[in-house]
């Protein structure tokens, strides 16, 4: 189509409707709303040239929708994969504090295997890093091996786990904020030098002091850690009050049995590799436990990954977790643009 100055919006209307005929978004599940799919609606799409060009459409429907999956894009390599981070957030971040054991794919790219765990375990929905004082508004996950047996991702709407929480519950929480105790070095979890990447105490003291986090340095060179972080927050974009924290899955009875049973069989409840209170430092009812467990588990759905999907998930809108597995797997994962939890905090 040619174009003269007196019609230039013509011309800019030809282009959108040219970058809309690019890809096609549609629910995953028919009629429901979480998650949002997009694919290419031709082939050779580029995901992260469209996506750099796109990113006000793609924020906007993150926002509404929680998580986008990206599929049929052709994202083949780990250097692909960090493009499209760069695309859709401006960079990926370093995994710090530390709560689970990952790989770094290269030294040179802020992307991690997926959490190391045993491929019989289960992952209990959570949102990633919601313990932390600094945490990440978006999750990336990648598929480089899709798992012959199992090994899906569930997700999880936190707008409908906020809303199925008994509001007494929500309130006491909201009220007296979450305590998180973390014990570093006595042969389960991950130690300090790993959590904080570094073998320097003074630079571990200073971190934590500039996020509000109590250091107890223990014999053997072992560390305590202690912080009250919030229960509910407010998106910083929707202004909307939503559950994010680490009570549940931090909790020692959320474990698996076995694990659990052998936990405190060898450790009083302030010596667990981690371990949730109320802010106060009272302990959190059993039946509380249970409730919020029960609610999360309601909320979340599942699909077979399918190598080179891209799932966008907005961090404080969506919980993830992962299932058992058979035979190889690689999920790739990264972290984008840093939120500090006093900014966005109801409490504490």
């Amino acid at each position: 189509m040619t174009t003269s100055p007196t019609l230039g919006g013509m011309r800019r209307k030809a282009i959108r409707l040219e970058e809309d005929a690019l890809v096609r978004f549609t629910p995953l599940f028919p009629g429901q709303a979480f998650p949002l799919l997009c694919e290419p609606a031709t082939a050779g799409v580029s995901l992260p040239a469209w996506a750099e060009r796109q990113r006000e459409l793609l924020e906007s429907k993150l926002l509404e929708h929680g998580a986008i999956l990206f599929r049929g894009f052709a994202v083949g390599t780990a250097g692909e994969f960090d493009q499209c981070i760069s695309a859709l957030s401006g960079g990926a971040l370093e995994y710090r504090f530390r709560a689970s054991p990952r790989t770094q794919v290269d030294p040179g790219l802020n992307i991690y295997t997926s959490t190391d765990y045993p491929q019989d375990q289960r992952i209990f929905p959570h949102n990633e890093h919601s313990y932390s004082p600094v945490f990440p508004l978006k999750i990336f996950l990648w598929c480089d091996v899709a798992p012959e047996w199992r090994g899906e991702t569930p997700i999880g709407d936190t707008r409908a786990i906020t809303r199925g929480i008994d509001p007494a519950i929500r309130e006491r929480f909201a009220q007296k904020g979450i305590m998180y105790v973390r014990n570093y070095g006595d042969g389960f979890g991950l130690p300090w030098q790993t959590v904080f990447q570094t073998e320097d105490r003074a630079q571990v003291e200073a971190y934590c002091a500039s996020v509000g986090i109590a250091v107890e340095w223990k014999a053997d060179n072992r560390l305590r850690t202690r912080q009250v972080g919030p229960a509910l927050v407010r998106h910083p974009r929707s202004g909307e009050t939503l559950w994010f924290n680490h009570a549940t899955f931090f909790h020692v009875s959320t474990l698996p049995a076995s694990v659990r049973d052998a936990l405190q069989a060898d450790f009083g409840d302030d010596d667990l590799p981690q371990n949730t209170f109320y802010g106060d430092g009272s302990l959190i009812e059993p039946e509380v436990l249970e409730h919020l467990r029960g609610i999360y588990l309601q909320q979340m759905i599942e699909f077979p990954w399918q190598q080179g999907d891209v799932l966008l998930l907005d961090n404080m809108l969506a919980v993830h977790a992962r299932n058992e597995f058979n035979g190889p797997r690689r999920i790739l994962v990264s972290m984008a643009e840093a939120l500090n939890s006093r900014d966005v905090a109801l409490n504490c």
